[in-house]
Protein backbone atom coordinates (compact mmCIF):
# COMPACT_ATOMS: atom_id res chain seq x y z
CA UNK A 1 0.00 0.00 0.00
CA UNK A 2 1.27 3.93 -0.68
CA UNK A 3 1.66 5.47 2.53
CA UNK A 4 3.27 7.98 4.47
CA UNK A 5 6.27 6.65 6.65
CA UNK A 6 9.66 8.38 8.21
CA UNK A 7 13.01 8.17 5.59
CA UNK A 8 16.19 8.21 7.72
CA UNK A 9 19.17 10.08 5.29
CA UNK A 10 22.02 7.92 6.52
CA UNK A 11 24.45 10.71 5.03
CA UNK A 12 23.07 13.27 7.49
CA UNK A 13 22.64 10.47 10.82
CA UNK A 14 25.11 10.67 13.51
CA UNK A 15 23.96 6.92 15.63
CA UNK A 16 23.18 9.06 18.43
CA UNK A 17 20.51 6.93 18.93
CA UNK A 18 17.41 9.08 20.05
CA UNK A 19 15.21 8.28 17.17
CA UNK A 20 15.40 4.60 18.44
CA UNK A 21 14.50 5.76 21.78
CA UNK A 22 11.83 7.70 20.70
CA UNK A 23 9.83 5.23 18.56
CA UNK A 24 7.23 3.77 20.81
CA UNK A 25 6.72 1.03 18.32
CA UNK A 26 10.25 0.33 18.40
CA UNK A 27 10.82 0.48 14.47
CA UNK A 28 14.07 2.09 14.28
CA UNK A 29 17.20 0.10 15.42
CA UNK A 30 20.67 1.38 15.59
CA UNK A 31 22.43 -0.66 12.71
CA UNK A 32 26.94 -0.33 11.90
CA UNK A 33 26.62 2.77 13.89
CA UNK A 34 23.46 4.22 11.71
CA UNK A 35 19.80 4.65 13.02
CA UNK A 36 17.74 2.56 10.39
CA UNK A 37 13.83 1.70 9.42
CA UNK A 38 14.02 -2.24 10.27
CA UNK A 39 10.47 -2.72 10.56
CA UNK A 40 8.27 -0.95 8.10
CA UNK A 41 5.00 -2.49 9.70
CA UNK A 42 6.21 -0.96 13.17
CA UNK A 43 6.32 2.45 11.69
CA UNK A 44 2.78 4.05 12.59
CA UNK A 45 3.91 7.68 10.61
CA UNK A 46 3.08 9.62 13.45
CA UNK A 47 6.88 10.73 13.62
CA UNK A 48 8.10 10.87 17.57
CA UNK A 49 11.36 10.27 16.52
CA UNK A 50 11.51 13.60 14.00
CA UNK A 51 11.90 16.08 17.34
CA UNK A 52 14.21 14.06 19.00
CA UNK A 53 16.77 13.90 15.54
CA UNK A 54 19.45 16.54 16.27
CA UNK A 55 21.07 16.64 12.81
CA UNK A 56 17.66 16.67 11.17
CA UNK A 57 18.25 13.31 9.25
CA UNK A 58 14.50 12.32 8.99
CA UNK A 59 11.29 13.20 7.15
CA UNK A 60 8.30 11.73 6.07
CA UNK A 61 7.99 10.60 2.45
CA UNK A 62 4.70 8.78 0.62
CA UNK A 63 5.73 5.39 -0.96
CA UNK A 64 4.82 1.81 -0.81
CA UNK A 65 5.14 0.00 2.37
CA UNK A 66 3.20 -2.83 4.59
CA UNK A 67 0.26 -1.62 6.77
CA UNK A 68 1.23 -0.66 10.32
CA UNK A 69 0.89 -3.88 12.60
CA UNK A 70 0.10 -2.91 15.66
CA UNK A 71 -1.02 -6.42 16.92
CA UNK A 72 2.64 -7.25 15.78
CA UNK A 73 3.63 -3.89 17.49
CA UNK A 74 1.78 -5.34 21.03
CA UNK A 75 3.53 -8.56 20.54
CA UNK A 76 6.92 -7.56 20.40
CA UNK A 77 6.60 -5.30 23.38
CA UNK A 78 5.11 -8.30 25.42
CA UNK A 79 7.65 -10.61 24.43
CA UNK A 80 10.67 -8.33 25.86
CA UNK A 81 8.27 -7.69 28.93
CA UNK A 82 7.40 -4.09 27.97
CA UNK A 83 4.17 -2.68 29.31
CA UNK A 84 4.55 0.94 27.40
CA UNK A 85 5.74 1.91 24.95
CA UNK A 86 9.90 1.35 24.64
CA UNK A 87 11.35 5.32 24.73
CA UNK A 88 10.89 8.58 24.40
CA UNK A 89 8.52 11.06 26.50
CA UNK A 90 5.02 10.15 25.94
CA UNK A 91 4.32 13.86 26.35
CA UNK A 92 5.82 14.42 22.84
CA UNK A 93 3.84 12.17 20.97
CA UNK A 94 2.53 13.55 17.75
CA UNK A 95 -0.83 14.36 17.98
CA UNK A 96 -3.52 16.30 15.42
CA UNK A 97 -7.31 17.60 16.97
CA UNK A 98 -9.99 18.18 14.07
CA UNK A 99 -12.15 20.19 16.52
CA UNK A 100 -14.16 21.38 13.39
CA UNK A 101 -14.50 18.18 11.45
CA UNK A 102 -18.08 16.78 10.78
CA UNK A 103 -19.83 14.36 13.61
CA UNK A 104 -17.79 16.41 16.49
CA UNK A 105 -19.68 18.30 18.57
CA UNK A 106 -18.07 21.56 20.36
CA UNK A 107 -19.81 20.99 23.41
CA UNK A 108 -17.21 17.94 23.62
CA UNK A 109 -14.45 20.64 23.31
CA UNK A 110 -15.82 23.03 25.45
CA UNK A 111 -14.99 23.87 28.99
CA UNK A 112 -17.47 24.64 32.22
CA UNK A 113 -16.78 28.02 31.62
CA UNK A 114 -17.84 27.92 27.92
CA UNK A 115 -14.48 28.50 26.49
CA UNK A 116 -13.47 25.95 23.52
CA UNK A 117 -9.93 25.07 23.07
CA UNK A 118 -8.69 26.16 19.46
CA UNK A 119 -5.46 24.01 19.64
CA UNK A 120 -5.03 21.91 17.01
CA UNK A 121 -2.22 19.69 17.59
CA UNK A 122 0.36 18.47 19.76
CA UNK A 123 3.56 19.54 20.42
CA UNK A 124 3.02 22.96 20.35
CA UNK A 125 6.12 24.22 21.53
CA UNK A 126 9.08 25.02 18.66
CA UNK A 127 11.66 23.09 20.73
CA UNK A 128 9.55 20.20 20.61
CA UNK A 129 7.74 19.58 17.16
CA UNK A 130 8.51 17.88 14.58
CA UNK A 131 9.60 19.87 11.18
CA UNK A 132 7.52 17.39 9.10
CA UNK A 133 4.02 16.36 10.27
CA UNK A 134 0.86 15.74 8.63
CA UNK A 135 -0.97 18.73 10.36
CA UNK A 136 1.59 21.43 8.49
CA UNK A 137 -0.14 20.03 4.64
CA UNK A 138 -2.21 23.01 3.86
CA UNK A 139 -1.77 24.64 7.02
CA UNK A 140 -1.88 28.53 8.38
CA UNK A 141 0.94 28.65 10.36
CA UNK A 142 0.73 30.99 14.37
CA UNK A 143 3.82 31.83 15.38
CA UNK A 144 3.51 32.81 18.74
CA UNK A 145 4.85 34.25 21.86
CA UNK A 146 3.95 31.78 24.90
CA UNK A 147 3.04 35.00 27.19
CA UNK A 148 0.42 36.25 24.68
CA UNK A 149 -1.92 33.75 25.71
CA UNK A 150 -2.07 34.98 29.45
CA UNK A 151 -1.44 38.69 28.54
CA UNK A 152 -4.57 38.71 25.37
CA UNK A 153 -7.68 36.96 26.80
CA UNK A 154 -9.31 35.66 23.60
CA UNK A 155 -6.28 34.41 21.49
CA UNK A 156 -7.76 31.07 20.82
CA UNK A 157 -10.62 32.51 18.87
CA UNK A 158 -8.52 35.84 17.40
CA UNK A 159 -5.91 34.31 17.06
CA UNK A 160 -5.92 30.10 17.02
CA UNK A 161 -8.69 29.16 15.65
CA UNK A 162 -7.93 27.13 12.24
CA UNK A 163 -4.32 27.70 12.81
CA UNK A 164 -1.19 25.12 13.67
CA UNK A 165 0.07 26.92 16.77
CA UNK A 166 3.97 27.16 17.46
CA UNK A 167 4.88 28.76 20.87
CA UNK A 168 8.57 29.76 22.34
CA UNK A 169 10.07 32.27 24.21
CA UNK A 170 13.48 32.99 22.90
CA UNK A 171 14.30 34.55 26.05
CA UNK A 172 13.78 31.53 28.39
CA UNK A 173 14.63 28.72 25.87
CA UNK A 174 17.83 30.51 24.67
CA UNK A 175 18.08 29.28 20.95
CA UNK A 176 17.52 30.79 17.62
CA UNK A 177 14.54 29.04 16.51
CA UNK A 178 14.92 30.57 12.65
CA UNK A 179 16.91 26.97 11.21
CA UNK A 180 13.89 25.31 12.42
CA UNK A 181 11.26 27.64 11.41
CA UNK A 182 12.70 27.90 8.11
CA UNK A 183 12.90 23.98 7.26
CA UNK A 184 9.12 23.72 8.63
CA UNK A 185 8.08 26.78 6.09
CA UNK A 186 9.85 25.15 3.70
CA UNK A 187 9.50 21.68 3.40
CA UNK A 188 5.66 21.76 4.21
CA UNK A 189 2.75 23.75 2.50
CA UNK A 190 2.02 26.56 4.64
CA UNK A 191 -0.54 28.85 3.47
CA UNK A 192 0.11 31.89 5.38
CA UNK A 193 2.20 33.05 8.46
CA UNK A 194 0.71 35.21 11.48
CA UNK A 195 3.22 35.90 14.15
CA UNK A 196 1.93 36.90 17.57
CA UNK A 197 4.33 38.71 19.77
CA UNK A 198 4.60 41.11 23.28
CA UNK A 199 5.66 44.17 22.95
CA UNK A 200 8.70 43.40 25.49
CA UNK A 201 11.83 43.68 23.39
CA UNK A 202 13.29 40.30 23.61
CA UNK A 203 10.13 39.02 22.10
CA UNK A 204 12.02 40.43 18.72
CA UNK A 205 13.82 37.57 18.94
CA UNK A 206 10.85 35.54 18.14
CA UNK A 207 9.68 37.65 15.23
CA UNK A 208 13.11 38.18 13.77
CA UNK A 209 13.48 34.18 13.60
CA UNK A 210 10.27 33.64 12.10
CA UNK A 211 11.14 36.55 9.15
CA UNK A 212 14.31 35.29 8.36
CA UNK A 213 13.03 31.74 8.01
CA UNK A 214 10.71 33.24 5.54
CA UNK A 215 13.14 34.68 3.52
CA UNK A 216 15.31 31.55 3.84
CA UNK A 217 12.27 29.61 2.78
CA UNK A 218 12.58 30.78 -0.68
CA UNK A 219 8.86 30.97 -0.74
CA UNK A 220 6.36 33.49 -1.15
CA UNK A 221 3.66 33.26 1.62
CA UNK A 222 1.43 35.82 3.19
CA UNK A 223 2.62 37.03 6.72
CA UNK A 224 1.66 39.51 9.57
CA UNK A 225 2.92 40.38 12.79
CA UNK A 226 0.81 41.01 15.46
CA UNK A 227 1.99 42.84 19.12
CA UNK A 228 0.47 42.52 22.25
CA UNK A 229 0.88 45.01 25.26
CA UNK A 230 1.33 43.28 28.66
CA UNK A 231 -1.84 44.70 29.89
CA UNK A 232 -3.32 42.99 26.95
CA UNK A 233 -4.22 45.39 23.84
CA UNK A 234 -3.66 44.75 20.35
CA UNK A 235 -1.27 47.48 19.83
CA UNK A 236 -0.91 46.89 15.42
Amino acid sequence: MIRKIIHIDEDKCNGCGLCAEACHEGAIDIVDGKAKLVRENFCDGFGDCLPNCPMGAISFEEREAPAYDEEAVKQKRKEEGQAAPAGGCPGSQMMQFRREADGIEEAAQTTSAGAVSRLAQWPCQIKLVPTQAPFFDGAKLLIAADCTAYAYANMHEDFMRGKVTLIGCPKLDDIDYSEKLTAIIRDNDIKSVTIVRMEVPCCGGLQRAAETALRSSGKFIPWQVVTISRDGRILD
